[in-house]
């Protein structure tokens, strides 16, 4: 039996079209993986695309890209969601095998420099909220996992909207250290915020790009979608 899997994303609210294309080239990508079903996209700052896309779809998956299970999966998405026959899966920051996913792209990384893990610091760079711990506690939640997985010599966070602050956690890390943008997309704080603060106390490690970059990212979500 096939299935009709919609991925769902904050978007953009300032330009929703921007957010729209970048969810719907994720999902043909996933589609790719998954020939059998039908794979689409949507955010929450398009009107009305979301509801769209579910009309005459009962039973539905739906797979929130978010890093954290805070107020956009747990209210905002299911007040949208209300009324349709749909099925909310975990955000993908708390896939169970995120880590597993992230610990090989990293050591990938490592190899790549010529880095021994044993040496090297890793910098887990997140949004952070000021009004709930819940978004920072996922992200030392991952962090913690990733240090079962790879034996970096110190592993940090750091967030935009909460202490500790991305320049703080990010000082004096040398040149032997990864900086891994725990974020979906590449834009907003990713583009602004996080180079601003690791140009503001010379950091001089590895920059990696956010998850929704990585090539393996259709790949995963399509096995998780395949399971549910």
């Amino acid at each position: 039996m096939s299935r009709y899997a919609v991925i769902v994303s904050h978007g953009q609210p300032s330009e929703p079209e921007v957010g729209e294309a970048e969810i719907k080239a994720l999902a043909a990508e996933v589609q790719n993986a998954l020939p059998e079903d039908r794979v689409i996209g949507a955010t929450l700052a398009a009107p009305g695309v979301l509801e769209a896309a579910l009309e005459g779809h009962p039973g539905a998956l739906i797979y929130p890209f978010f890093m954290a299970d805070g107020w956009f999966t747990k209210v905002a998405l299911p007040k949208r969601l209300a009324g349709f026959d749909v099925q909310q899966l975990a955000p993908f920051g708390l896939d169970p095998d995120l880590p597993d996913w992230t610990a090989d792209w990293l050591r990938r990384e490592l190899s790549a420099k010529g880095w021994a893990a044993e040496e090297t610091a890793l910098f887990v760079a997140a949004h952070g909220s000021g009004r709930s711990d819940k978004p920072a506690s996922v992200t030392r939640g991952f962090a913690q996992e990733i240090g079962t997985r790879v034996a970096f010599r110190d592993i940090r966070c750091g967030f935009v909207e909460e202490a500790p602050y991305l320049a703080e956690s990010a000082a004096g890390l040398g040149e032997k250290a990864i900086c891994l943008p725990f974020f979906n997309m590449k834009r907003g704080h990713v583009l602004d915020d996080l180079p601003e603060a690791l140009d503001a106390v010379g950091f001089a490690g590895l920059r990696l790009e956010p998850f929704g970059c990585q090539p393996g990212l259709p790949a995963f979500i399509a096995g998780r979608l395949r399971q549910s």
